[in-house]
């Protein structure tokens, strides 16, 4: 069983804390907002829910 990563940019206001905190780099900065790069890449360890105070960052299993 996989996990799938998926950012709200409603929400992201393009801190770079998931980006500095996630250990398979799944993401990055688009145009000021964090995008999960290959999201099907998750490890569902929501290290990046922790750090995000926007809650834009929801972690589901695939």
């Amino acid at each position: 069983m996989g996990y799938m990563a998926s950012v709200d940019a409603d929400k992201c206001i393009g801190c770079g804390e998931c980006i500095d905190i996630c250990p398979v780099s799944l993401y990055e900065l688009v145009d000021g907002k964090s995008v999960a790069k290959n999201p099907e890449e998750c490890l569902g360890c929501e290290s990046c829910t922790g750090v995000c105070e926007q809650d834009a960052i929801t972690i589901t299993e695939a």
